[in-house]
């Protein structure tokens, strides 16, 4: 690991303006991706600009039946608030089936919107990868593929994007809420927050730079049967290999979000109006204009058994 400096920020817009001052500054909190990266010299940074004092761990009811999530709230604590269990309980299953408890009880709300992929090239310091070195060239493409995107992929960049709590996030409709250095704050869909790789794969998201989340926030309950089913290698702290994010109302509509396909929570609006049809239709329209390769190929039946799982469990 690099020698780094390091300062607590008392308050949002001063974390924001303290990253202004030095480019290569990082946020902190939980630090279970960041501190990782930096230990294999994936992330260097000079500055660590930490944010746990600022008083961002609360969730609280909105005007309008929705709830304010803060960035500082620890992956345990939400999905254990009870609010968030009866009206979202897609996030809660998303939530319990990322990572382990230990981790689940230290990393952050806005940590694990932030997540990098855990591409074993990205991994790999020894091989090319754009998203490391931007023009290095793709050393997955052509390379072991089966943990690989199939939709949303470019030619420089083919990997997933690791969150299951964003793909839950991304069916909720959810929005997320940042401070840019000056004190000037907006709201970014979550379906705008995240970026497919094209010719710019090593940035994962549409954040300015020195710019903070503060909380994420979600609408009103929507209802219907809400499940998230993640499929992957081993029981527990394993990575997706197919996740589905749905909610099932009583006429069949619905909608659906899928993890470890893409660069990015993947959700086509469009398909959804194929629910009552069946999880076949919904599936081929979803994945559309999919490429996969030998490895991964699987994964296309696997979205559609999966979310076939969830509407038959929805049908009782």
């Amino acid at each position: 690991m690099k020698a780094f400096t390091y300062e607590r920020a008392k308050s949002p817009a001063e974390a924001a303006d303290a990253a202004a001052k030095n480019p290569n500054a990082r946020f902190v909190a939980g630090g279970t991706n960041l501190l990782d990266l930096m230990k294999l010299q994936i992330e260097t940074p000079s500055h660590l600009i930490d944010v746990n004092d600022l008083a961002l761990d609360r969730i609280e009811a909105l005007p309008n039946g929705g709830l304010r999530i803060g960035a500082l709230v620890r992956n345990s604590d939400l999905a254990a608030d009870g609010r968030i269990r009866r009206d979202y309980a897609v996030l809660t299953r998303a939530l319990v089936a990322g990572a382990s408890g230990q981790l689940r009880n230290q990393a952050t709300t806005a940590g694990n919107l932030l997540q990098r992929t855990r591409c074993p090239y990205f991994y790999d310091t020894n091989q090319p990868c754009n998203k490391r070195k931007p023009g290095s060239g793709c050393s997955a493409i052509g390379g072991f593929t089966r943990l690989h995107a199939i939709v949303g992929q470019s030619d420089a960049c083919i990997a997933t994007h690791p969150s299951d709590m964003a793909v839950a996030m991304r069916v909720l409709d959810a929005q997320v809420e940042t401070v840019s250095p000056g004190g000037a704050t907006r709201v970014i869909p979550i379906a705008d927050f995240h970026r497919l790789p094209g010719n710019t794969p090593h940035l994962d998201h549409n954040l300015k730079p020195g710019e903070l989340i503060t909380a994420v926030t979600l609408p009103a309950p929507v209802g219907g049967f809400q499940s998230y089913r993640k499929v992957r290698d081993r029981a527990s702290y394993a990575f997706a290999l197919v996740s589905v994010a749905a909610i099932v109302q009583r006429d069949g509509s619905g909608r659906v979000a899928l993890g470890g396909v893409a660069h990015k929570p993947w959700r086509v609006e469009s398909a959804e109006g194929a629910m009552p049809r069946g999880a076949q239709a919904v599936a081929t329209s979803l994945l559309a204009g999919a490429r996969t390769t030998e490895e991964n190929a699987f994964k296309v039946p696997l979205v559609e058994r999966t979310l076939a799982a969830i509407i038959a469990e929805a049908k009782g």
